[in-house]
């Protein structure tokens, strides 16, 4: 019975650290972030542009997302982005071309920037955390790169 005992106690402290180690790799993983898909997101296109999203803006890396067609970054997060919102049409808004795609920048509101891509089908919509730290134009311009390698050639352009 005594060679018994270590084995068995051996066997313990294993099963333990099998479920520390597990315990460890759940609380270390990343939280998915609730992202609201788009009207459109299941337009193949918005694929074209999600798969090639960056893997973070400023020093905000990307974050998982349960929303078809949407990207986030930063936990809280300090950029969503959706693909495949409603096109919008011609506005009196501010719209502003960046790194090639023009987009309507939105009334400020408190917390938040939203701009939308115009002349674009699929259009995307992205909101910027006031309170990130981001450079909107640099942040639109990393995600321009994305959209231009996804999407055609734009259909309208600002005015």
């Amino acid at each position: 019975m005594p060679t018994s005992q270590p084995f068995a106690k051996r066997r313990r402290c294993g099963f333990i650290g099998v479920a520390l180690i597990g315990i460890l790799n759940l609380v270390g993983c990343s939280q998915t972030l609730h992202v609201e898909p788009a009207e459109d997101s299941n337009n193949p296109r918005c694929a074209d542009v999600t798969v090639r999203l960056p893997d973070s803006l400023g020093t905000y890396g990307r974050e998982w997302t349960d929303g078809q067609a949407t990207g986030a970054w930063g936990s809280k997060p300090a950029v969503m982005l959706r693909c495949g919102v409603a096109v919008p049409a011609p506005t009196d808004l501010v719209c502003q071309t960046i790194y090639g795609i023009d987009w309507i920048i939105f009334a400020q509101e408190k917390d938040v920037q939203q701009m939308v891509t115009y002349g674009r089908d699929p259009a995307i919509q992205v909101v910027i955390s006031r309170d990130a730290g981001l450079d909107f134009a640099d942040t639109l311009e990393d995600l321009g790169k994305s959209i231009k390698a996804g999407l055609s050639v734009p259909s309208g352009q600002c005015s």
